[in-house]
């Protein structure tokens, strides 16, 4: 099968694909979260929860498995190195109490995924301590229980957490394909540009498609 993505179609198999929703958490996207707090704004990354639901609920649908991650670390922060905790607001750090519990501590209210798009009994979640899914996390040992070939993402934030995790995909073997409006950034600028180092010299990370163009591909699966 083909999907119809650029740089050019992006041939896949269902059977072995699966979505990963990148960091979907209350603290980056709500209001008055971590996100907020550090003068984002949040409404951009709002905007694509209706396009992600509809991405997972079509994988679901098509019984392609989903996984979810969540960027957190452990209450003692014995999983944060002191270079990450110190970056960025001097006034509000990882650990610290946020107006969601404890910034991305793994448990904490603003660590959890946004009720719209929470995981179904079933579904792995992977809790991450870096940037990309595959740091010190079981998601390589997962897909290739399931003999995954193809992955399919979405989440935020497009140039870090994404991005990352798909050269980490892409440096295992992995075709990567983004969902292009079920990603975003507190930067558009930065959105539009890691879209573009992605698919750039023929999809040198990955491939990148609209929701509604993935879902055309995958629907008659379920048909």
């Amino acid at each position: 099968m083909k999907i119809d993505a650029l740089p050019f179609a992006l041939e896949w198999d269902p059977a072995t694909t699966a979505l990963i929703v990148i960091d979907m958490q209350r603290d980056f996207i709500e209001p008055g979260g971590f996100g907020a707090t550090l003068g984002n704004d949040v409404t951009l990354l709002q905007a694509i929860v209706p396009a992600t639901a509809r991405l997972i609920a079509g994988c679901r649908a098509a019984g392609i498995p989903v996984i979810h991650t969540r960027e957190c670390h452990r209450p003692d922060l014995s999983d944060c190195p002191p270079a990450k905790r110190l970056r960025g607001s001097p006034s509000l750090r990882i650990g610290d109490a946020g107006p969601m519990g404890r910034v991305l501590i793994a448990g904490e209210p603003g660590a959890e995924i946004l009720p719209e798009l929470a995981p179904v009994p079933g579904e792995k979640v992977i809790d991450k301590p870096g940037k990309g899914a595959f740091y010190a996390t079981d998601l390589g040992t997962h897909l290739a229980g399931l003999g995954i070939r193809t992955l399919i993402f979405a989440g935020v934030t497009t140039e870090v957490c994404v991005q990352t995790t798909m050269r980490e995909a892409n440096d295992r073997g992995f075709d990567c394909l983004l969902a292009e409006d079920a990603t975003e950034s507190y930067f558009p600028a930065f959105k539009t540009a890691a879209i573009e180092m992605i698919r750039a010299q023929g999809a040198i990370v990955g491939w990148t498609a609209p929701v509604a163009t993935i879902l055309a591909a995958v629907a008659p699966i379920d048909a």
